[in-house]
């Protein structure tokens, strides 16, 4: 049974920085395309970053892009999403995703899901 785990949300100040890991148990995370959604409240949920199964390319919304990176730990199975410069937009509840047909970013389902760690960016 495929299990992605969330963690490293909590409480931060305008500016500052957290780094979300998404581990998982029963796949190898590696051989996945993997994106991050972000849910806010009363909003939809939205696709922020994805690394692709064939190349490790990346893909980001431009509210994040510069600010945002996605990146693999292939030896511990986990992925990250490296958040800086933090704003108050960025509040939400943070989940990874995956497509286990091995599809690409553009291209992926990402149905296999996470329940979230949420963001809090508050002064």
């Amino acid at each position: 049974q495929v299990q992605l785990v969330e963690s490293g949300g909590g409480l931060v100040q305008p500016g500052g920085s957290l780094r979300l890991s998404c581990a998982a148990s029963g796949v190898t995370l590696h051989y996945y395309s993997i994106a991050w959604f972000r849910q806010a409240s009363g909003a939809g949920r939205e696709s922020v970053a994805c690394i692709s199964s064939s190349d490790d390319s990346t893909a980001y919304i431009d509210s994040v892009k510069g600010r945002f990176t996605i990146s693999r730990d292939k030896a511990k199975n986990v992925v990250y999403l490296q958040m800086n410069n933090l704003k108050f937009e960025d509040t939400a509840v943070y989940s990874c995703a995956t497509d286990l047909l091995g599809r690409a970013c553009r291209t992926g389902d990402f149905t296999t899901r996470g329940q979230g760690t949420r963001v809090t960016v508050s002064s």
